[in-house]
């Protein structure tokens, strides 16, 4: 972004002006970098793989960072891993996905731990898995009406099993962590 004005609030018209990696909550930009490591990467990749071998639902997909999630005109999220119910022939997606998984990194912890927690929690996401990469464990939540319980604290040789809206799915954290 060449040059950036200065505004209390930004919308997705903005947001979509802008180059590199952003993401948009209650009208703050947050920037998307530095890259990610790529032990970050391969346990994207895994859990990504996994959500997709056990997913019973044909009308449902599993989506890798970068893809857009609109919750509304002022924020704009980007889940390492979401899985979608909904077509969408737009450059993002605009109903809450049932899954969402962020594994954290220095540059993103705080923000997936707090502020992206709570907007998951308070738009109605079914579960949301956090991994930890230095620590080769992951926390997953269950959404109770618009309140997360955890639902496990998992390790190398845990699974998480998760249903919604007649659809299952899992993720086995051996195959993510080997």
């Amino acid at each position: 972004m060449a040059a950036l004005e200065l505004l209390d609030r930004y919308t997705y018209d903005d947001y979509k002006k802008w180059e590199g990696r952003w993401e948009l909550i209650d009208g703050i930009p947050y920037a998307m970098s530095p890259a990610p490591y790529p032990k970050h990467q391969r346990l994207l990749l895994k859990t990504a793989k996994e959500l997709m071998d056990t997913m019973t639902c044909k009308e449902c997909e599993v989506f890798i960072a970068p893809i857009d999630w609109r919750v509304s005109k002022d924020t704009v999220v980007q889940p390492d891993v979401a899985v979608f119910c909904e077509e969408t022939q737009e450059q993002y997606f605009t109903k809450t996905p049932p899954v969402v998984v962020e594994i954290l990194s220095e540059a993103t912890a705080y923000k997936d731990l707090t502020t992206k927690f709570e907007l998951y929690e308070k738009t109605g996401v079914h579960y949301y898995v956090v991994i930890n990469p230095k620590r080769e464990v992951a926390e997953a939540f269950y959404n109770k009406g618009k309140k997360f319980d955890l639902l496990g604290y998992f390790e190398k040789d845990g699974r998480v099993d998760m249903q919604w809206n007649g659809c299952r799915a899992s993720i086995d954290f051996a195959k993510v962590f080997s």
